[in-house]
């Protein structure tokens, strides 16, 4: 999957220092949530259209944020405009 941008970002978050293998990611923020869109590839697609799943990777090591994976923007749009 590869991150896309969308109208309601509002940040641009970037690698951390050091961090060769990770790229900028654009984001919506507010102060409860942060919000990245991601696109699966076409192959990824045909993989989740016939049973795949998908992997929740957090660099962390010993504990993991809440974090959720949805296929809609829940309402994103209309709170962006507010």
């Amino acid at each position: 999957m590869t991150p896309a941008t969308f109208p309601q970002s509002n940040k641009v978050l970037t690698a951390p220092a050091g961090m060769a293998d990770c790229g900028a990611l654009s984001v919506y923020c507010d102060d409860q949530h942060c919000v990245s869109r991601w696109r699966p590839s076409l192959r990824e697609r045909i993989a989740l259209l016939f049973g795949g799943s998908v992997w929740l990777w957090v660099r962390s090591g010993s504990t993991q944020p809440p974090v959720a994976l949805c296929t809609d923007d829940h309402g994103l749009l209309q709170r962006s405009r507010a």
